[in-house]
């Protein structure tokens, strides 16, 4: 039972949308109707306040964080510890609260990372940092997020940490490839090209220009 509550606790902690309440406090807009739709510190960052991505990041960061270290704490065993992170990351990605359409999920990745896995945080830190410097972000997060579980398992890392890896590995990609149900062309080839644009590139279409600041049509 301590289990499930924890698991509870960090689906409705992850839940809570630190960008679109930014977004709503400060500008007054609805994120998912901006740019890549997604309630990221990305959209943050391009159209609400620069400045603004640090405490949402925080924020997120410290809701999956939370829930990983108190099964920790309260001595549930590593398990419930991962389990409780994980459960934050879902909540993050599918929040109950705006009808199941989030972010992506690398800021709680790296929470949940904080007490169970600490070099993972910075391993995804410098993969998005490296991405950043190259101009392809998106790539090198997912390749990131996808050689975290080697790099849990060439560390040592126990069993329950490199399955709570290959989770948010999968969880990235899924994730991706929903779009926050975003709609796909009909026509099959478009449907491929928008199918590998998403899961490579986190967008549907090829210019990161155009994807990133869309706006709603009046």
């Amino acid at each position: 039972m301590a289990t499930i509550g924890l698991v509870l606790l960090g689906y409705l902690l992850g839940s809570i949308p630190t960008a679109y309440i930014a977004g709503r406090l400060l500008k007054g807009l609805d994120l998912r109707e901006y740019g890549s739709g997604t309630v990221s510190g990305t959209g943050v960052y391009y159209h609400v306040a620069r400045w603004a991505i640090v405490p949402v990041g925080l924020c997120d960061v410290a809701k999956a964080a939370f829930p990983a270290w108190l099964g920790l704490r309260l001595g549930l065993g590593l398990p419930a510890a991962v389990l409780g992170g994980l459960a934050a990351a879902v909540g993050h990605d599918w929040p109950l609260y705006l009808g199941f359409k989030g972010g992506r999920g690398l800021s709680t990745f790296m929470g949940a990372l904080l007490p169970l896995f600490p070099w993972g945080f910075p391993w995804l830190l410098a993969a998005m940092a490296i991405g950043r410097l190259l101009g392809t972000t998106a790539v090198a997060a997912l390749v990131g997020v996808l050689l975290l579980p080697l790099f849990s398992w060439l560390t040592g890392q126990p069993g329950p940490v490199t399955a709570a890896c290959l989770a948010m590995a999968g969880l990235t990609v899924v994730k991706r490839l929903e779009a926050n149900g975003s709609p796909l062309p009909k026509e099959a080839a478009a449907r491929k090209r928008v199918w590998l644009n998403r899961l490579l590139l986190d967008r549907d279409t090829s210019s990161w220009e155009v994807w990133m600041f869309r706006r709603p049509q009046t």
